[in-house]
């Protein structure tokens, strides 16, 4: 069965769980999955419940929830249309990369499974989207990406922009004007005493910029190759 063929909210349900263990350890309980989605804690307990008769999720009782093989081949669907049609609307149609999150939401329901593989022969197969999120492969594989968060990489190292979380877009547009993008080289550096920042310059002359602890969590980032500029 086609993922189409699921109701909006059953794939809202099964992307947000997916979603929201894909960069973190941290157990997905209900609360979590409301945050995410907006809704009702006791909404998401019940959709939760008749997802898991479905066989589409698992949850104990006050315990974490997780999806079953087939909800998670279901889920996996939905990052990728989500994903593809993001690079779409950017590589294509000349969105900002801090446009294309919420047109994404809404249209990932409504294309069929023919226009999604229309749109990623397209665009040549990307493997990332525009904010360097890996782009799972037809037939369900997920490339893997070697990241961790700014704020866990060492001072005095130079990173590599691997990917910038979109759940802000101003804050994408922050680091837009900035220079700092998806393949970008930064010099690390500590911030003031007791500041909570780091001070990153961008390669090839950029000006320096501090980051707090909010921007410091959405970028992620791999260690710069040696010698490379």
């Amino acid at each position: 069965m086609s993922v189409t063929e699921l109701s909006v909210s059953t794939q809202n349900y099964l992307k947000a769980v997916w979603s929201l263990s894909e960069w973190s350890d941290s157990p997905v309980v209900p609360s979590l999955i409301a945050e995410r989605t907006g809704l009702k804690l006791s909404s998401v307990s019940d959709a939760v419940r008749k997802l898991s008769e479905q066989g589409l999720m698992e949850h104990a009782p006050y315990g974490a929830v997780s999806l079953t093989e087939l909800g998670r081949s279901y889920a996996i669907s939905m990052v990728r249309r989500h994903r593809l049609i993001e690079s779409f609307l950017v590589q294509v149609l000349g969105y900002g990369w801090d446009q294309v999150h919420d047109e994404a939401e809404a249209l990932e329901h409504t294309v069929s499974d023919f226009m999604v593989e229309r749109m990623d022969e397209l665009l040549g197969f990307p493997s990332r989207d525009p904010h360097g999120d890996p782009i799972p492969a037809a037939d369900g594989s997920m490339p893997r990406l070697d990241a961790v968060q700014l704020s866990h990489a060492d001072a005095g190292r130079s990173v590599v922009v691997e990917r910038i979380s979109d759940e802000d877009p101003a804050l994408l547009q922050f680091f837009a004007t900035r220079g700092i993008v998806i393949g970008t080289r930064l010099d690390v550096a500590e911030g003031a005493p007791f500041s909570d920042a780091v001070e990153v310059t961008p390669a090839g002359g950029g000006e320096p910029v501090t980051l707090g602890r909010t921007p410091m969590h959405a970028l992620y980032v791999s260690a710069a190759a040696s010698g490379s500029d």
